[in-house]
C-alpha cells in the first residue's frame, strides 16, 4: 500500500498544475459576462482556459511524473495529447443521422464538429494518460544512446517521439472504443449525478479523509471534470462556468465549511488553549481562519488538528459530507475557480443557484463547528494547537534569503533529499532516510502537520508558501556546498558485492571502489562517476539516484529489488 502511495504521489501534486490556473478562467469568464463587465473577448480568455483543459492536464502531469520536471517531458506529453486526440478522430464511428440531410463541404464540417465535441468529453483522461506518457517516458528514455548515425535523435530528443507512438495507441484505445467509453462515462455520470443527497454526502466524506494522502485529486478530478454533459462540456465545474442549471451540487457544499465552519473551529481551538499560550496561539488561527474564509485554503486548519486530535478530524470530515448533502437538498448549486472562500463566492453569486442560502447555513455551521470542537477538546482533553503536552521551541526566523537552506537542513541535507517539489499547500519530496528529517525544526520553520506515505516519500504541509518554499529549497541546494548536511544517525552497514548487471551498469567491476546495502538503498564509491549508465540503473528496478559528494552514488530502491541487485 505504501509503495502505491509513493507512486501517486507524484499524480497528486501534478493534477495541481492545471488546476492552479482555473482561479484566472474563472475570473476572466465570469467578468467577461453579461451580468458583470460584458467584455466578449475577456470572457472568451477565460473560456480558452476551460476549453483545453486536457491539454494542461498532459503537460502538468508529465512535469509531475518526470524526474527532473525538464521541459522535454512537457513536450512529449503535448505530443502524445495531440497525436491521441486528433488520430483518434479519425477513428471514431460518427452515426449516421449527425450528416442526415447534409452534403458537401456541409456534411464535412458536420461531422468534424461532433467528432470535436465528442473527443472534447474525453479530454482530461486523455490528458492525464498522455501526461504519464510523457512524464515515465522521460524517466526511461532521457538518457538513450543511439548509433552514431541516429545520435541527434537520442537522449531527450528521443522522447517525443517515442510519446507520439504513446499516442498512436491511446488514439486507437480512444478511436474504436469511443463507443464504449463514452457510454461508461454516461452510466458514471448518471450514478454520480443521480446519487442525490447520499452520494454528495459519500463524495464530501471521502474528499475529506482522502486529503491526508493528498489522492482527493484524483476524486476530485473524476467528479469536477468528467461527469454529466451539457452541450459537449463535462465534470461538475465546467458545467457550472458553461452555464448548465444542473451543475454546481458538489462545489456548493464546501462553502458552508469553509466559509464559516473551519473559521469557527479555530475559534473554539483559540478558546480551549491554555490561558498562557492564547496569545502565542492566536495569531496563527486567527491567520489561518482568514486563509479558508477568504480563500478556501483549509489544510493548515486541518492538519493543526489531524494528527493531534483524529476525533475532530473525524467530525470534520462527516460535516463536510452532511453539508454537501444539505446544499443538495436544499437546492443549492454554487461553483469555484479555485475553492469555496468568500472571493469565489462573490465572483460567481450571479450564475448560482439560491446562493443566499448560503448564509444562514453558514451560520449554523458556525456555531456547530464552534460547539462541536469545544465540547470534544474539553470532554476528551484533546492536544489541539495550544493544550499539547510539550510545545516546539520558539527559533528565530531565517536571515533573508535563508529560508530554503533552513528547511534543507532540516530535511537532512543535500544527501537525504532526491526530489523536491510541492503542490498548493505542501512539500512533496523523497528522501533517502527518513529518520535524517527533523521534525522539530520543520514544525519551528512553519510546518503545519507532516506526513509519510512511504518509507521515502515525505509531506510537509505549509499553507499557499510550499511551491516558493520549494523553489528556495532547489536554489539552496544549487549551491552545494553552502547548505550543510545534518549527520545520518548511525547505522549498520552491510558491505556488499554487486551483481554483474548492476556493476555493468556501474561502469564495470573495476569502477566500483566499494558498495554497502543501507534502509531502502544502496551506496557505491566509484572511481569515476561520469560511467555510471543511468538509463540502465532504472532499467535494474532503481527509483532514484543521489549524487551527495563526488564519486559516490545513493541509489533507492525496494528490498525486493535490493535484494537482486546486491548479494
Amino acid at each position: 500500500m505504501k509503495s502505491i502511495l509513493e507512486a501517486l504521489q507524484p499524480l497528486g501534486r501534478a493534477l495541481m498544475l492545471p488546476i492552479a490556473v482555473l482561479p484566472i478562467a474563472g475570473l476572466l469568464l465570469r467578468l467577461g459576462q453579461p451580468d458583470l463587465l460584458d467584455i466578449a473577448f475577456v470572457g472568451a480568455a477565460g473560456d480558452a482556459i476551460f476549453s483545453h483543459l486536457g491539454l494542461l492536464f498532459a503537460i502538468g502531469v508529465a512535469t509531475g511524473f518526470a524526474r527532473d520536471g525538464n521541459g522535454a517531458a512537457c513536450l512529449a506529453g503535448v505530443v502524445c495529447f495531440l497525436v491521441a486526440t486528433e488520430a483518434g478522430k479519425v477513428l471514431i464511428t460518427v452515426a449516421p443521422e449527425v450528416s442526415a440531410g447534409l452534403t458537401g463541404v456541409s456534411a464535412d464540417l458536420a461531422i468534424a464538429a461532433w467528432k470535436a465535441k465528442a473527443m472534447a468529453r474525453l479530454d482530461v483522461p486523455i490528458g492525464i494518460l498522455s501526461g504519464l506518457a510523457g512524464g515515465l517516458l522521460y524517466n526511461r528514455y532521457s538518457t538513450i544512446k543511439l548509433p552514431e548515425y541516429l545520435a541527434f535523435f537520442g537522449g531527450r530528443r528521443f522522447v517525443p517521439i517515442v510519446s507520439g507512438v504513446a499516442g498512436l495507441v491511446l488514439a486507437a484505445v480512444f478511436g474504436f472504443g469511443f463507443t464504449l467509453l463514452s457510454q461508461g462515462v454516461d452510466l458514471l455520470s448518471v450514478a454520480i449525478t443521480g446519487s442525490g443527497a447520499i452520494g454528495v454526502f459519500v463524495f464530501g466524506l471521502l474528499n475529506r479523509l482522502l486529503l491526508v494522502t493528498g489522492l482527493h485529486h484524483l476524486l476530485n478530478n473524476i467528479v469536477w471534470f468528467v461527469a454529466g454533459d451539457y452541450q459537449g462540456t463535462s465534470g461538475d465545474l465546467r458545467r457550472f462556468f458553461a452555464g448548465d442549471p444542473t451543475a454546481g451540487i458538489f462545489m456548493a457544499g464546501f462553502f458552508p465549511v469553509m466559509m464559516f465552519g473551519l473559521p469557527a473551529a479555530c475559534l473554539a481551538m483559540y478558546h480551549a488553549a491554555k490561558p498562557e499560550r492564547r496569545k502565542a496561539v492566536g495569531g496563527m488561527l486567527l491567520s489561518l481562519a482568514l486563509t479558508s474564509a477568504l480563500t478556501g485554503v483549509t489544510e493548515p486548519i486541518e492538519f493543526s488538528f489531524m494528527f493531534l486530535a483524529p476525533v475532530l478530524y473525524a467530525v470534520h470530515a462527516v460535516l463536510t459530507g452532511l453539508s454537501m448533502a444539505l446544499m443538495d437538498l436544499l437546492g443549492v448549486k454554487m461553483g469555484f475557480g479555485f475553492s469555496a472562500g468568500l472571493l469565489d463566492y462573490v465572483l460567481n453569486f450571479g450564475k448560482a443557484t439560491r446562493p443566499l442560502v448560503l448564509l444562514p447555513v453558514g451560520a449554523v455551521y458556525f456555531v456547530l463547528y464552534y460547539g462541536l470542537f469545544r465540547f470534544f477538546i474539553r470532554k476528551f482533553d484533546l492536544a489541539t494547537p495550544g493544550r499539547e503536552a510539550e510545545t516546539v521551541a520558539a527559533v528565530a526566523p531565517p536571515a533573508a534569503g535563508g529560508r530554503g537552506a533552513a528547511f534543507a537542513q532540516a530535511l537532512g541535507g543535500q544527501a537525504n533529499l532526491t526530489t523536491v517539489s510541492a503542490c498548493t499547500t505542501r512539500l512533496r519530496l523523497i528522501v533517502v532516510d527518513q529518520s535524517a528529517v527533523d521534525d522539530a525544526a520543520l514544525k519551528a520553520l512553519g510546518a503545519r502537520g507532516i506526513l509519510r506515505p512511504s518509507n521515502s516519500a515525505l509531506q510537509v504541509v505549509l499553507g499557499p508558501i510550499a511551491d516558493v518554499v520549494s523553489m528556495e529549497i532547489r536554489d539552496a541546494l544549487a549551491l552545494g556546498g553552502e547548505v550543510a548536511t545534518k549527520p545520518a544517525p548511525a547505522v549498520a552497514e552491510d558491505t556488499v558485492s554487486l551483481s554483474s548487471a548492476t556493476e555493468n551498469a556501474l561502469g564495470g567491476a573495476t569502477n566500483v571502489l566499494a558498495a554497502s546495502r543501507h534502509t531502502g538503498r544502496l551506496r557505491v564509491e566509484l572511481g569515476d562517476i561520469a560511467l555510471a549508465d543511468e538509463a540502465a540503473l532504472v532499467q535494474l528496478g532503481i527509483r532514484a539516484i543521489a549524487r551527495p559528494t563526488p564519486g559516490q552514488l545513493h541509489m533507492l530502491a525496494t528490498d525486493a529489488v535490493l535484494t537482486t541487485l546486491a548479494r
